[in-house]
């Protein structure tokens, strides 16, 4: 597997987070193919900075908040802009 970066992997885990009923910590470290010790690191960051939230009481499931899901289409926008630099450089 290629080196992902940060974002990657960030934006990675708010997208699979997105299901309205929530996804589990397993589900995401399997979709995400991070080890236990990273998925808790980022799982972390995400909640300090209030991109995605815990419910425990909902069976233990991960949601992307509504400022996580502002953070998803920036970064969509973003990687959109930079293909098209890239096509313009590469030209």
């Amino acid at each position: 597997m290629k080196h992902r970066s940060r974002l990657e992997i960030i934006s990675l885990i708010l997208d699979i987070a997105t299901r309205n009923d929530g996804v589990t910590q397993k589900k995401i470290l399997y979709r995400a193919y991070l080890s236990y010790e990273h998925l808790k690191k980022y799982l972390t960051l995400l909640q300090e900075n209030e991109l995605i939230n815990y419910h425990e009481q909902e069976g233990k499931v991960y949601r992307t908040t509504e400022k996580g899901l502002h953070f998803l289409n920036l970064y969509a926008k973003l990687n959109e802009v930079v293909a098209m630099t890239n096509d313009i450089i590469v030209r």
